[in-house]
């Protein structure tokens, strides 16, 4: 039988002291699970879930972008769905919404801080270290969004699949130190819910930040949009439209994260 870690995930910790507006009022918290997502989408249908955060200590078929596996052993990651039943916010403007929160409760573990990669991913030293996922649905003319989030903790280079030992990281590896899952995720829960009220308030803000830890802006990016590849200069992000390019071929364009994927 694997040993209980010290910071196994309870609801009632992380609900301590917790003191946000929307987020986390109400925790569930499943030891073995498909997809955090999934369960959340069953409590979907009731506007009284709105905030709902549900974390699992181990995903059997977790899911990233585009239909690709996260992959996690058990009680190594922050595996987390939050459920907007009513969302205000836009797509685009809410992905980069939650990529600042993201950002901002990974912080700076070691000696740099967590940057964002369009459309999904949280980097550190060109790394990825968190990725994000949006699944969004109208019922009832309800906004329903269910954002799925996973942070790797406690994974060291070995525990990654041999072709993502390069390009993955975790908090302990870049801190170089054991982090507190407990901690963290309530972290992300508060970051969450300060974000999302911001974004509400003062989008410019949040999109301000997001620029600010953007690893593309400035830089060329080369991208499929629905099945065509485009290139040029990534100039910025339109809370609406997405990425903005600055086209190799002449010409400005806008690439919306749900149709988009960036080549490597």
């Amino acid at each position: 039988m694997a040993c209980r870690r010290p910071d196994q995930l309870d609801p009632d910790q992380l609900k301590e002291n917790l003191n946000t507006k929307r987020i986390g009022k109400n925790i569930l918290v499943f030891n073995r699970t498909s997809s955090t997502n999934d369960i959340v989408r069953r409590y979907s249908r009731d506007k009284q879930n709105d905030g709902l955060a549900i974390f699992a200590e181990e995903q059997t078929a977790g899911r990233g972008r585009a239909g690709n596996k996260w992959l996690s052993r058990p009680s190594d990651s922050i595996l987390c769905s939050v459920l907007l039943t009513d969302n205000k916010l836009n797509n685009e403007l809410l992905s980069l919404t939650f990529a600042v929160a993201v950002a901002d409760a990974v912080g700076k573990p070691g000696d740099r801080q967590a940057n964002i990669k369009w459309p999904n991913d949280i980097m550190i030293n060109t790394k990825k270290i968190a990725g994000i996922l949006l699944e969004a649905t109208s019922e009832n003319k309800q906004n329903i969004c269910i954002v799925g989030i996973g942070i790797n903790c406690h994974q060291q280079e070995n525990d990654f699949p041999a072709e993502l030992q390069k390009t993955a990281t975790s908090i302990d590896m870049e801190s170089h130190s054991v982090t507190d899952r407990i901690h963290l995720a309530k972290r992300l829960l508060i970051s969450i819910d300060h974000r999302l009220e911001e974004a509400q308030q003062n989008k410019q803000h949040v999109i301000d930040q997001w620029l600010s830890l953007n690893i593309q802006c400035g830089h060329r990016v080369t991208l499929l949009f629905d099945g065509k590849k485009f290139a040029g200069y990534c100039s910025g992000i339109d809370p609406d439209k997405g990425l903005v390019l600055q086209l190799d071929t002449g010409g400005i364009r806008m690439f919306d994260a749900a149709h988009t994927t960036i080549v490597k």
